[in-house]
Order: structure tokens, then sequence, then C-alpha cells
């Protein structure tokens, strides 16, 4: 599902006013662009967190349904109360594990969005996107590709060096190896039995004013923390992160520290 860690009603809400509108638009504006087919669909979205971008597709796409599915019951309340503010073929399901209770063959569209697990948790993840549709149907899958978030990673190897930690510091090694390739991911979408694999690539920063803005910030909170739990299958990073913390205010101390950001969504097509 979408996230790691439980969330409370309060950081759904966040999520929602101000995560969407600064981070996760960014994944989604490349996935609505990539959907194939000029009319309605039927959309699986599997981990949609609060809903986002589901009313943009119908919208964009009169007619069509979305069936949404999400670990964190907080989540998915908001989404249910945003789609009864909408006239539009919206129902929004929890779901804990994979396979989830969506029927299989049943979608001709299905969408992750930026998707918070581990790389073992993935395979399981693609292969739910490959079970949902069916034969011709598109999956789309968006996510920070490898290359992302090198600030941080640089960062963290630091730590683990000053402070001798050296089964962190392979753990950060291996996540970096692990966070998903052009070619990697084209390999998991095949290993998940998808075809006609085409993936779109957009770079860019994400700006804060010091250390201390960056770890107040919900799009660290509530993305790049847990994103960064599940690369490295740990549950604490506390630590780490003051580490990271302080640095970024003694590296940029006269200037913003910006987060690179390689955003890549994958189409591709279930045979």
């Amino acid at each position: 599902m979408s996230s790691a860690f439980s969330l409370s009603p309060a950081d759904a809400a966040v999520i929602e006013t101000f995560v969407v509108p600064r981070y996760l638009r960014l994944y989604g504006e490349l996935a609505l662009e990539m959907v194939l087919a000029g009319g309605p669909i039927r959309l699986a979205h599997i981990g949609c967190r609060t809903g986002y971008p589901d009313r943009q597709l119908v919208t964009l796409r009169p007619g069509s349904e979305v069936v949404g599915v999400d670990a964190n019951e907080p989540a998915i309340e908001l989404a249910r109360n945003k789609a009864r503010a909408q006239d539009a073929e919206l129902e929004y399901q929890v779901a804990t594990t994979f396979p989830t209770e969506l029927p299989s063959g049943a979608f001709s569209h299905c969408l992750t969005l930026h998707p918070t697990v581990s790389p073992r948790q993935r395979v399981l993840l693609l292969r739910e996107l490959q079970r949902v549709l069916y034969p011709g149907g598109q999956a789309l899958v968006a996510l920070p590709l490898r290359g992302s978030f090198i600030e941080i990673d640089d960062l963290l190897r630091e730590y683990a060096l000053k402070h001798d930690q050296g089964d962190f510091g392979k753990r950060v090694e291996a996540a970096v190896d692990a966070r998903p390739s052009l070619e990697s991911l084209e390999e998991e979408l095949e290993a998940a039995g998808l075809e006609d694999v085409d993936i779109e690539v957009r770079q860019t920063q994400l700006a804060f004013d010091s250390g201390r803005a960056f770890a107040e910030d919900p799009v660290t909170r509530l993305m790049l923390v847990p994103e960064l739990e599940a690369e490295l299958e740990l549950e604490q990073l506390s630590a780490p992160l003051r580490y990271v913390y302080d640095a970024i205010d003694r590296y940029w101390s006269e200037a913003r520290f910006e987060l690179t950001l390689n955003i890549g969504c994958a189409s591709a097509r279930r045979p």
C-alpha cells in the first residue's frame, strides 16, 4: 500500500492540503499525461492515499470510474468525503495486503503514485497492478527514480562514516542501488507480467530554506522520511536524520537547500 506507517486524520488532511500541491502533483501530472485512450476509463488506484489525482482524472475523462485502495483508513475516509462532493464514480476501500480484494482482470487502467514500499514489497505491488488489469490494459507507475534525493544519500553516508556505523552505511548503499533506474524499472515491470514499457522522466528540485525547514516540512515528514525508512528497511532513523538536518544548516547556511528529484512515470500494458 501507499505507506509503511499509519496516518492520523490530521496527517491525511495535511497530505491533501500541503503535500499534494507541493510534491505529489509532480508525479500525478506526469501520470495523467500518459493515460492512454481518449474516452472514459475504469481505473484501479493502488495506494491512493486521499484520492489524488482521481478527481482530476474524471474531469479530464468524463464518465470514468475510479476504485482506490489504501492501507490507511483516515486517508480513505478523507477520499470518500471528497468523493461525496463530486458527481463522479469514485469508490474507496481499505486494503492492507496484496493481493487486494479488487477483482482480477476488471480494469482498463491502474495507477500507483509514489508508492512507499521496500524493494521486496514493490514486487508484490507490480504483480497486483498486472492482476487487476484486463488484457491490453495500461499500468501507470510514477515514482522517484535513481538520482533522486542524492543530497540526503550523501549526508547519510557521511553520518555512517563519522559515527563508525558500517552496517548503516551498507544499508544506505543498498538502498541507493535498489532505487529504480530506467533499466531496472522496465525489468521489474516485465517480470510482473507487463510489456510495452515506456518511461518518461522529469528532473527538478524541491527547495527548503534551512535544515529546520526541511525537518518540519510536511513533505519530509509524511513522504521523504517514510520513503527512506522503507528503502533502508529501518523503523527508526532519528539519529541519522538529526545529523542530516544539522548538516543542511552547516553546508547550505548561505543558500536554499535544493533536493534533487528524478521523477519517472512508467506506462506498461498487460498482454
